[in-house]
């Protein structure tokens, strides 16, 4: 059985030019659904924003919905199971304080501390500046800090990935803007049962966003690695802990606290 899924932001899916150009993709993916059993928010939001498409022997149970996020439990076979939340983000900052506030009630409720959750989809926010294409975006904003708190009180953090910083474009010639809009998170139970897990962004196509296809098992290379080495000496350079610093803000992840330390080193 595949080990993918996927999720993805299609703008106007319902217009039929955008039909067979999914279809295609779809096939080409190879991604987990594929014999249509479906699921929709249309009971929380009268566009029906967020769908869910799986097939069997995949099985999956809602547990429960929003206008902006879809929670359900899937089990992989008789042995593996984990909840995955599918967000699709308002526009206003006001209304994604909403999705937020789901997110840290379903931690609470459902223990997610120890049980494997992933969290993805289209977040209309960024986590950290270098996540936005435009230079004066140069220093962290209130709703990038609610954000970027929030997902450290819920410990959940990107998920490795291939493929473009920037994940959304205005796909405007004259005055282009690309962001990092879409994000696949996990927290450290998924880690440890998925190490090898990773999100691969693939090309737009027909969408403003880029799809994210998520790989459960991916084997890591273990010939060719050259040992890590550091040498002292680099400390005294005067621009060391600057460049330092720089580097670690620039890579757009941040950790916390120690435990998400040691997941960014594993990285």
């Amino acid at each position: 059985m595949s080990n993918t899924g996927f999720f993805w932001n299609i703008r106007g899916i319902n217009d039929p030019d955008k039909h067979k150009p999914f279809s295609n993709w779809l096939a080409s993916s190879k991604a987990l659904f594929g014999g249509w059993n479906f699921y929709s928010n249309h009971s929380s939001d009268p566009d029906g924003r967020i769908i869910l498409i799986w097939k069997s022997p995949l099985a999956v149970n809602i547990i429960r919905e929003t206008s902006q996020a879809i929670t359900c439990e899937v089990l992989i076979g008789p042995l593996q199971k984990f909840t995955l939340t599918a967000c699709y983000a308002a526009n206003t900052s006001p209304e994604r304080c909403d999705l937020l506030v789901e997110l840290l009630d379903i931690q609470q409720q459902l223990s997610m501390d120890s049980t494997l959750w992933v969290v993805g989809g289209d977040f209309n926010q960024i986590i950290h500046f270098s996540e936005h294409s435009l230079p004066s975006v140069d220093c962290y904003d209130p709703p990038m800090i609610e954000f970027r708190d929030t997902l450290s009180q819920l410990g959940l953090f990107d998920l490795r990935f291939i493929g473009p910083l920037h994940t959304w474009s205005n796909k405007n010639p004259s005055f282009p803007i690309a962001k990092k809009l879409d994000h696949v998170l996990v927290n450290h139970p998924w880690i440890s049962s998925y190490p090898h897990s990773q999100i691969f962004f693939l090309p737009p196509k027909i969408s403003d966003n880029s799809p994210s296809l998520l790989t459960l098992a991916v084997d890591l290379p273990t010939s060719g690695i050259r040992p890590f080495k550091f040498f002292n000496y680099l400390t005294k350079h005067p621009l060391f802990l600057q460049s330092v610093l720089q580097g670690w803000d620039q890579a757009g992840s941040i950790a916390w606290d120690l435990a998400h330390l040691c997941v960014k080193l594993k990285k």
